[in-house]
């Protein structure tokens, strides 16, 4: 995994710092910035889906027996393989269904992650919950922790929710509307703000 900033990071950090207290002090307070990429984009989405619903060691033990089943994670691979091996592995129908999805979109074209260099966020976004079993939080995740796009502000997601609730909002959880006017404040920096606001919550860097 690469744990290498990425290039826009310092300067983020520095705007950031400059236009709101809260952030200069959670920026101040975890120097140890390490925002990772997993690398490869179907293993990546692959490895989501197989993770949903489910707590994180279910879904590593899950995935270690989805690994040995399919030899290599590519989606060719996933395709060819039978519907029941992949129940076997510990995968519930309707996980192997979007995994079969999955590879599908990315073989026949439908996700071509070379285009995604040129398209903005929206449009990723779009191509990959036309995948079924990926929703908005999903891609957006995928965004931050893979493409690692400087602007992703996950409204649904509940970690940030928690943290704005906590340092600006007198602990009041915030309605999706309320929470994305409120990053509005920290754009064009999103992805670094909510990256801070999750470590504020959990001493453990955030990775997906």
């Amino acid at each position: 995994m690469k744990t290498r900033p990425p290039g826009y990071w310092k300067t983020a950090c520095d705007e950031l710092a400059a236009a709101d207290p809260v952030m200069a002090a959670l920026i101040a307070r975890y120097p140890d910035c390490a925002l990772g990429t997993r690398g490869d984009p179907f293993q990546t989405l692959a490895r989501a889906i197989v993770g949903q619903q489910i707590s994180v060691r279910a879904a590593d033990s899950i995935w270690a027996r989805f690994e040995r089943c399919a030899g290599h994670t590519t989606p060719d691979r996933v395709a060819a393989l039978d519907a029941e091996a992949l129940v076997a592995c510990g995968l519930s129908r309707r996980k192997v269904e979007y995994l079969q999805d999955l590879a599908g979109h990315f073989i026949d074209g439908r996700i071509e992650p070379a285009r995604w260099n040129k398209r903005d966020d929206e449009t990723v976004i779009a191509e990959l919950t036309d995948v079924r079993g990926i929703g908005r939080w999903t891609a957006e995740m995928f965004l931050i922790f893979n493409l690692r796009r400087p602007d992703v502000w996950p409204v649904d997601d509940i970690g940030l929710q928690k943290a704005v609730a906590l340092h600006y909002l007198e602990g009041r959880r915030p309605r999706p509307a309320a929470l994305r006017a409120h990053g509005l404040r920290h754009a064009p920096w999103r992805t670094v703000a909510t990256w801070y606001l999750w470590r504020s919550l959990d001493p453990v860097v955030v990775q997906y």
